[in-house]
């Protein structure tokens, strides 16, 4: 079978929309299908093309066995709505004309989180007679309104029909978590066709280490306790909160005690500037590293933070990099409600904050440095609970309910 994959972020992006395709399709290779991967020039989140990469009508390479093409789009930096959108729809044109010519493909996958994408691989799928099926990675556009980017409108409304229609018209429907299933369903969507699969974690890659003892060295991190977030710096995630708890650390004059920030997004410029502001020296921010070198930063972590907004949207958000966490045996502090925070309080991997209470973060933080034997039970369930969301299953799970909607014999 040929599967052809549309998606607007794809490896060197280390983002969590390119790791979750990168490591599906490698597995549907190593199953015996061909894949082709109709991307863009690599330019997240800075909207820089990265080296080695030049914004093209048409350029193709091979990774692990996956066919890469990658078409012109306007590219913009992850801020700025009007821009982001123009991004969007011209990623839409040029992969919808760009897929005509890739030749015997027996389905098409269109993933989000914004729907453009999707459009593109309703039109391939329409145009070429082949099944569509829907990644559903976020609800867009209602995660829009959820960081206040735009007020409800009749933009919005519009989106939403197109939205609506792209679900109805999907032969299936892959959901990353079940709370945007009960969405779907709850909207008028056939529930037989939506399919939860949600984000996992590559245990091959994603492993206990000892810490980088030369990159904590470098980044004055030697003997400290170390909290971090890494990921995007964007304005669903509310990272001024971290802000907020490095504050009352100060306060207390504990220095033993880091926040340590790797990403990069909207608001990481906004965010240095407010830690410049209050002089806060225990707060450390890196920029984005290549997907290779994550890992030596996600050593230096005793404790992974994951953060985002209150709002009622986002306690139906399961964050990929908490499977991370996992993987590599760092027990989570967690500042996210809803579905996920029953993962972290079901697996037994960490400890659950009210998202925004800084206060309560802070106070996660000093538990777990304190008591030595909670935090090795956490560690252990980390790695305990990693198992259940190994990616190569996940992408296998993935994989049976495409050959179901191709008709592929088992």
């Amino acid at each position: 079978m040929h599967i052809l994959f549309l998606t607007d972020n794809f490896p060197p992006e280390v983002n969590a929309p390119a790791s979750r395709t990168y490591e599906h399709t490698r597995e549907w290779i190593k199953a015996g299908h061909q894949v082709t991967v109709l991307t863009c020039a690599p330019n997240f989140p800075k909207g820089k093309v990265f080296a080695g990469y030049r914004n093209r009508l048409w350029q193709t390479e091979w990774m692990d066995g996956i066919r890469v093409i990658r078409v012109w789009t306007y590219i913009a930096a992850n801020e700025g709505f009007l821009a982001r959108i123009l991004d969007y729809v011209s990623f839409m044109i040029s992969s919808t004309l760009a897929a005509m010519l890739v030749r015997q493909a027996d389905l098409v996958i269109g993933t989000s989180p914004q729907f453009f994408t999707a459009c593109a691989a309703y039109l391939v799928g329409r145009l070429k007679g082949i099944p569509f099926i829907f990644e559903l990675r976020d609800l867009w556009p209602e995660s829009i309104k959820a960081v206040g980017a735009m007020k409800d409108s009749w933009i919005i409304r519009c989106l939403e029909h197109i939205e609506l229609f792209l679900y109805q018209r999907a032969d299936a429907v892959i959901s990353v978590t079940n709370s945007f299933k009960q969405n779907l369903i709850g909207r008028g969507i056939d529930g037989h066709k939506i399919h939860v699969v949600t984000n996992g974690v590559d245990l091959s890659r994603f492993a206990p280490l000892p810490k980088d003892a030369a990159l904590a060295e470098e980044l004055g991190l030697k003997d400290c306790f170390v909290g971090g977030y890494i990921g995007t710096h964007g304005m669903a995630h509310g990272l001024e909160t971290l802000l907020d708890s490095a504050e009352i650390f100060q306060k207390e004059n504990r220095m033993d005690i880091h926040i340590l920030l790797l990403g990069d997004g909207a608001c990481k410029a906004d965010l240095k500037a407010k830690a410049k502001e209050r002089g806060l020296t225990s707060v450390i921010f890196i920029d984005s590293v290549p997907k290779a070198e994550v890992v030596r930063y996600w050593s230096l972590l005793d404790i992974s933070i994951i953060h985002l907004r209150d709002t009622d949207l986002f306690s139906s958000v399961i964050p990929s990099k908490m499977f991370e966490s996992m993987g590599m045996g760092i027990p989570l502090v967690h500042g996210v409600s809803g579905e996920s925070a029953e993962i972290v309080e079901r697996e037994g991997v960490g400890l659950v904050f009210h998202s925004g209470d800084a206060q309560a973060l802070h106070d996660a933080l000093v538990i777990l440095k304190n008591d030595s034997e909670r935090f090795k039970m956490l560690r252990n369930r980390c790695l305990e609970a990693a198992v259940n969301y190994d990616r190569a299953a996940l992408a296998a799970k993935m994989l049976r309910v495409i050959e179901a909607i191709r008709g592929v014999p088992k």
